[in-house]
């Protein structure tokens, strides 16, 4: 139902797994998180935010995770929750961004001693860093599918290119909130709490989280333009 790791400094990661959790009610009477934390874990179509509780301290990090899974033709992301507190970081996963924790207990390995935003920035990094592989292979399918376009028109290739348009347009935009996300940490007075370690490793997360968003955005609009040549050909 849960893992639990020791940070170090007597912090502690928790992660739930949504689909072994028996009873929703435990994520409020044995883990205290509040209802409207628990509607964020479980809402599909959250969008990425952080929402800052002033009273507790508690800070909820809502972020774009890609799903492996592919359940259609494209590929789409899904949200996923870092519920940060003073000594303990909560993650509420499921079996879509379960690849996820594993790459954190990956990287826990060389990392036995790590502050909370620490380990929680080099997760978002981890996070960007999965999209990669898989923006490859969608930039070589645009290709694939621009060379059969351009010798034959097929109702094949055009769905082919479709799909590819809106799994990228998915991807673009989750990758572009989880900038702003990022962004919206920078300009926030928490920013100013984080150490020096901290900082730089918020800073690695930032530079994936833009690379992210140029690598989507440029395959996205060749994706367009090949769309408009195919409704109006030369």
């Amino acid at each position: 139902m849960f893992l639990e790791k020791q940070l170090g400094n007597g912090c502690t990661w928790i992660n739930l797994d949504l689909d072994k959790l028996k009873k929703l009610e435990d994520l409020s009477e044995i883990y205290g998180l509040d209802k409207e934390t628990i509607e964020y874990a479980l809402d599909k179509n959250e969008r990425a935010h952080m929402d800052y509780n002033r009273e507790n301290g508690t800070v909820t990090f809502i972020y774009n995770v890609l799903d492996l899974e592919k359940d259609k033709e494209y590929y789409e992301a899904i949200p996923m929750t870092f519920i940060v507190e003073k000594q303990r970081i909560i993650t509420i996963s499921n079996h879509k961004n379960a690849y996820v924790i594993e790459r954190m207990l990956t990287y826990l390995k060389t990392h036995e001693i790590i502050s909370i935003y620490k380990f929680l920035f080099a997760s978002l990094e981890i996070i960007s860093n999965a999209y990669y592989p898989v923006i490859e292979q969608m930039d070589k399918s645009k290709d694939e599918v621009n060379g059969l376009l351009r010798q034959r028109t097929t109702k094949k290739n055009l769905f082919a290119l479709s799909d590819l348009e809106t799994g990228m347009v998915y991807l673009t935009a989750a990758a572009k909130q989880n900038r702003m996300l990022l962004e919206h940490i920078q300009g926030h007075a928490l920013y100013r709490s984080f150490n020096e370690i901290e900082r730089e490793q918020f800073d690695d997360a930032m530079i994936e989280a833009h690379q992210l968003v140029s690598m989507t955005d440029l395959i996205s609009q060749v994706l367009q333009q090949i769309s408009i040549l195919q409704q109006y050909p030369k």
